[in-house]
């Protein structure tokens, strides 16, 4: 065990360590809440319940997990393509047109997004889902954007001088180059994401919102303290994740 520990350690395994023990006191927050009824008691003495308890937390984190992955990849697969599109010689005159599209998008609030989103997707997942994407697009196309066109001109010109088609100079040259500034873009926007994704459990998508908004119809101040919690832990960890990630990739 102490040569495997000792082996982790010399190849910078500890970089791992800091998101690793966020994950940890995760799901032992979601599994132990029942045990830590007597601390909510405090906050919520007159309550019948204090520990949310109409689902599950591991399966709540689960949905809320897969919500903001799935708008994630969608926000990166649009907000990367149309980046990359806008900086092509055939596509520059959308350039301004696409910067304030997704603007548009993050100003735009998401409740506002998914008022306007049921009475066409329904309730559930998908109005979320939309409003995640829209809401996430910004800092994806604006670093993508800044990535890009910071990549130096000589560099360009040596990749061409060496035969490089455009599509060979954007996947070995200038992504490569670009990828730390765009891996930020993608952190932004999920770290918000994670937070926002709450608002969902409003139209039934079930996920750790959940306890949060039946705190507040209920008044169970306790319910709200456990989504905050949890939500809370989940950002750190995810951020942690991508704090790991980005000196590697720089």
């Amino acid at each position: 065990m102490s040569e495997a520990v000792s082996r982790l350690v010399s190849r910078g395994g500890t970089r791992w360590l800091v998101p690793l023990a966020w994950a940890v006191l995760l799901l032992a927050a979601c599994v132990g809440m029942p045990w830590l009824e007597g601390l909510f008691r405090l906050v919520e003495p007159d309550s019948r319940s204090v520990v949310y308890a109409r689902a599950d937390f591991l399966t709540l984190l689960g949905r809320h997990l897969l919500v903001v992955a799935v708008a994630a990849l969608a926000a990166v697969a649009i907000g990367v393509g149309a980046a990359v599109a806008v900086t092509r010689r055939a596509g520059r005159d959308f350039l301004p047109l696409v910067a304030q599209l997704a603007s548009i998008g993050q100003t735009f609030p998401p409740v506002a997004v998914l008022a306007l989103a049921v009475p066409v997707l329904g309730f559930g997942t998908l109005p979320i889902i939309v409003a995640l994407l829209l809401y996430g697009l910004l800092p994806i196309v604006r670093n993508t954007l800044t990535g890009l066109e910071g990549v130096d001109s000589g560099v360009r010109e040596a990749a061409r001088g060496m035969g490089m088609t455009s599509g060979q100079l954007l996947r070995q040259v200038e992504l490569p180059l670009a990828w730390p500034v765009i891996l930020a873009g993608i952190r932004t926007s999920v770290t918000i994401n994670i937070a926002t994704a709450a608002i969902g459990a409003t139209v039934g998508a079930s996920n750790l919102g959940d306890p949060i908004i039946s705190g507040i119809v209920n008044g169970n101040t306790a319910y709200v303290l456990q989504g905050a919690l949890l939500i809370g832990l989940l950002a750190l960890t995810v951020d942690s994740v991508f704090a790991r990630l980005q000196p590697a990739a720089a």
